[in-house]
């Protein structure tokens, strides 16, 4: 889950560069981040909510790998 976490900042910070550069697809960057940052913070709460096994079981299937 730290993946989805990191790409979101990498998103994040593009957007920036590309907003102070007045490119004007910063906010396509801006979406993917905040897309990638719900993913993560659902995944998130699912697991607090298992216990880690919904994100084993997830692993398990290979969804996400």
């Amino acid at each position: 889950m730290a993946d989805l976490l990191y790409l979101a900042v990498v998103f994040f910070v593009i957007a920036l560069i590309l907003g102070i550069l007045g490119v004007r697809g910063a906010g396509i960057s801006m979406d993917i981040a905040k897309w990638l940052i719900i993913v993560f913070i659902i995944l998130a709460v699912l697991s607090l909510l298992f216990g880690g096994s919904f994100h084993m079981a997830v692993l398990q299937l290979g969804i996400w790998n």
